[in-house]
């Protein structure tokens, strides 16, 4: 295949995905990025609120972060967003995102060589348009942004997504736990029982405190609670079902950073299929990950975790909210989740310590 483009590009502007956890996925790719380019500037354009997500990234040498403007004018013709790209005089732009708004940012913002996938009438305002993948829906979501990069000569890896935290923000986050009245022995488990794409990711709250219950049998064993302040009711619903000291609610209470070295103390991870999830993968913790309306071959955990998905006939849907009877959900078990979580709870190696 002749790479593209014809030059080593020197400065990079990279789109990043608008949802959480899609952005965490796309670091693998920004890493092989760094690896074929090791002496171009690296700039990662996303929404404000993702931005802290990729601090200390050494793969990334400026982040730039912008807001949704109200009205769809505005929204499409960001003046000030727009202004920026051109002050950056960037030779090659990436767009891991595949709107028509996307490229057309970079188009007028003259970035020199724009690569990105086909589709939404926007391949007049990309210089490279790539077909999608064939295998799309049979492969994983990080695989299929590494696919992008092939025109570059970038070779398809195994790297893996990675966030990075400083070890201030490690002992801040073990510090706070201690506070809460988590002692160093604890075994913590951390539950993100919401999403933010829609309801119909997530699991029934009930379900989330019987299996609390059945574990706190364990008096070794503590869990905190995690979400954000859209999820802060459904949280709080759950852990008034758990009146004791060995659960903590988190929920709407912690910045992105936080809740990433928070995630990093934990010995173990329950949750959706969610920002938070990926998250929790890309900084190794073991976890269960309870799928439904979507695809886990996709989407799933990447490089490890337990999925446990029923894959019933109208499954996946990616409906926001199920139209019908969230049978998806409902036939995952109390018990099977419980039985999958004592695994990781009897496994010394999954331990965590907040000493």
């Amino acid at each position: 295949m002749k790479h593209w483009p014809p030059i080593s590009p020197k400065n990079i502007l990279l789109k990043m995905p608008n949802w959480l956890g899609d952005l965490v996925m796309a670091t693998a790719a920004v890493a092989d990025i760094r690896k074929h380019f090791p002496d171009a500037k690296i700039s990662a354009l996303c929404l404000a609120g993702l931005g802290p997500l990729l601090k200390n990234d050494p793969n990334i040498d400026e982040v730039l972060t912008y807001t949704r403007p109200s009205g769809w004018i505005h929204r499409f013709e960001h003046y000030d967003l727009i202004q920026d790209i051109r002050q950056g005089e960037f030779d090659l732009g990436i767009l891991f995102t595949n709107s028509f708004t996307s490229a057309y940012w970079f188009w007028r913002g003259q970035v020199k060589e724009r690569l990105g996938f086909q589709g939404n009438l926007r391949s007049c305002l990309l210089t490279k348009a790539e077909p999608f993948p064939k295998a799309r829906e049979q492969q994983h979501l990080v695989t299929t942004y590494k696919e992008l990069l092939k025109p570059l000569g970038v070779p398809l890896s195994a790297t893996s997504p990675s966030l990075y935290l400083t070890d201030e923000e490690k002992q801040s986050a073990k510090e706070l736990l201690v506070l809460k009245g988590i002692p160093g022995s604890a075994i913590l488990l951390g539950i993100n029982p919401g999403a933010a794409y829609g309801s119909a990711k997530c699991w029934l709250p009930e379900r989330f405190v019987a299996v609390s219950q059945k574990l706190l049998a364990n008096d070794q064993l503590y869990i905190v609670y995690f979400g954000d302040q859209a999820g802060a009711s459904l949280v709080d619903a759950i852990c008034k079902e758990l009146p004791t000291e060995r659960v903590i609610n988190l929920s709407g209470k912690t910045s992105l950073r936080e809740l990433m070295a928070l995630i990093a103390s934990c010995s173990l991870f329950l949750t959706n299929d969610s920002g938070p999830m990926h998250m929790a993968a890309a900084l190794k913790i073991p976890l269960v990950a309870l799928f439904g309306s979507t695809n886990d071959t996709s989407t799933g955990p990447y490089g490890g975790g337990k999925v446990i998905h029923k894959h019933v006939e109208c499954s996946p849907c990616y409906k926001r909210v199920c139209p019908i009877d969230f049978r998806c959900m409902k036939q995952i078990s109390v018990e099977e989740v419980y039985q999958e979580l004592e695994k990781l709870v009897k496994d010394p190696a999954h331990k965590q310590s907040l000493s």
